[in-house]
Parts: structure tokens; sequence; C-alpha cells
């Protein structure tokens, strides 16, 4: 068995938001990277996941990319975006994740966010390299949390949100 240590200086964490609500072309498609963050990955023999954990820190996720929209990102926009979801999103609680279950390339496991614990999947890539790459699409509902909107909701983030990483 062989456990591997993931983080911001050996792999990339990353939110993807959509937009939107009528007003959807004035806004962002976000790629949102955690900057700090620790995870582990142990494998067995056979090279299949055995066990996989993440804790991240809330107030770490920076704006690094936008795409769409009227007008470019500023880097006001990225510090306002940034303040909004520590602020107002994810109000600097706990991100974890502790795997239960892993069949194939399948992990099950408790996902805790905004305060609340459920259960989701990832889907797990391991290669011949020892690369993992993973993904998932959280809810943001599910866990309590109300979509980021502006203009009396005519401009909305969309409610599921999808997170990737990626490494050796």
């Amino acid at each position: 068995m062989a456990t591997t240590t993931l983080g911001p200086n050996n792999a990339k964490l990353l939110v993807r938001t959509y937009r939107e609500g009528a007003a959807a072309k004035l806004g962002h498609d976000l790629v949102i990277e955690v900057t700090s963050w620790q995870g582990t990955l142990e494998v067995g023999d056979d090279g299949s996941a055995t066990s996989a954990e993440i804790t991240a820190d809330s107030s770490s996720l920076e704006v690094v990319e936008g795409t769409g929209g009227a007008k470019s990102l500023t880097d006001k926009d990225r510090a306002d975006i940034k303040n909004s979801i520590e602020k107002k999103v994810l109000q600097g609680k706990p991100i974890s994740f502790h795997s239960t279950d892993i069949k194939g390339t399948s992990v099950r496991g408790d996902l805790e966010l905004n305060g609340n614990t459920k259960p989701i999947t990832f889907n797990v890539n391991i290669d011949d390299s020892g690369g993992a790459s993973a993904s998932t699409q959280v809810t943001q509902s599910d866990w309590g949390i109300k979509p980021y909107s502006a203009m009396m909701g005519a401009l909305k983030v969309r409610d599921t949100v999808d997170v990737e990483l990626s490494g050796r």
C-alpha cells in the first residue's frame, strides 16, 4: 500500500461555477482555485484507491479565470467575488471530505461544507505514472448554501458546481 499526499504544491483543486438567469450573458463562468488544502490518497498493491481524505481552507478560494460576460474580469471583480465567497457563501466554515466506501473508480464519502455533512461520490482515476484525478458535482443548496445572485435574481450562479482535482 502507498500513501500519496496531495496539496497545492503538486496538485490543483478547482471549482467551476456557471451562470444562469435572464441576465446570464452579463456574468461570467468562473474557475476558482482552492489555494490552501491538503489531501491523502491511499492506493493498494493492485493500483486501486483504498482511502481518500481532503481538508480545505474555505477562505483560500481565488478566481483564476472568468469566461463570457459583457466585459473581462478586473482585479477588483476578482477581489469582490473572493469577498462574497468568504463572507456570504462559505462563511469561513471548514471543508472536508472523508471516504467511506471505494469501489473501482467510485469514491463515496462524507463532504462537510457550510457546517453540513452529507454523502457524495467522486469519480477517481489513477494513471500508471501515479497521477490522480477526481471529479464530482456539488449542488450548493443540498449543503444549505444559497447560490449567489444579483440584479434581483436575473443573474445567478447555477446551483450545481463542478469540483475537480488533478495531480501527482
